[in-house]
């Protein structure tokens, strides 16, 4: 199996033959005005103590922060939606890898603000074997300083691809999280984090396998 940056690199030169400049241009225009919002420096960092929460994986079932640290190591990965195909290429290389993260003695789930409904279509769609949560309004990444609002410019080119956040996230709020990833101790705090404004850049999953 290609790995994440590979399959990665493959995606782009795709989706740059395929999408139009114009749309091109878009992304590049927002990843650049995003550059500039200092996310990334004002997230929580290593050493920050990880709030707790309590959301819903796509049985229904309540996961708690709380009652998973109490018996493992905890990661959190965040993705925009199933809508997007860079997440979808890192919740893959995670399942790929999902033994060895269970041999570290740690426990994954995934978190965006879709509805219920589209999470548990990225669940099938992905063919994933760990929790997938949703995040109302994005109310728990906003605790760690890893969300933004897309710009109105950029809405059009959105649904110019069939993306209705709208309908994604259940709201009108058009606020996404940036793709990032914590590993939380069993003490509650963050041992270390992977962020980018760039939803092109994505964690290797090898270096997350180091750090358990």
């Amino acid at each position: 199996m290609n790995s994440l940056a590979q399959q990665i690199d493959k995606l782009n030169h795709t989706l740059s033959s395929q999408l139009p400049i114009e749309v091109l241009q878009a992304f590049r225009k927002s990843i650049e005005e995003l550059k500039t919002s200092n996310l990334e420096k004002n997230s929580l960092k290593i050493g920050d103590k990880m709030p707790e929460f309590s959301l819903p994986n796509t049985v229904g079932q309540m996961i708690s922060s709380r009652e998973i640290l109490k018996k493992e190591k905890m990661i959190l990965t965040f993705y925009r939606g199933n809508w997007c195909p860079y997440c979808n290429l890192e919740l893959r290389s995670l399942q790929e890898n999902l033994s060895l993260i269970k041999n570290k003695n740690s426990f994954l789930a995934a978190v965006s603000p879709q509805t219920l409904h589209y999470s548990k279509t990225t669940v099938e769609e992905n063919d994933l074997g760990f929790d997938v949560l949703t995040d109302a309004g994005n109310a728990f990444a906003k605790k760690l300083g890893i969300v933004f609002q897309l710009t109105d410019f950029l809405l059009p080119y959105y649904e110019s691809l069939g993306i209705d956040l709208t309908e994604f996230n259940g709201n009108e709020d058009n606020m996404l999280p940036i793709p990032a990833v914590f590993v939380v101790d069993r003490n509650g705090y963050i041992i270390f984090r992977f962020l980018d404004v760039n939803y092109m850049n994505r964690l290797d999953i090898e270096e997350l396998i180091k750090v358990l």
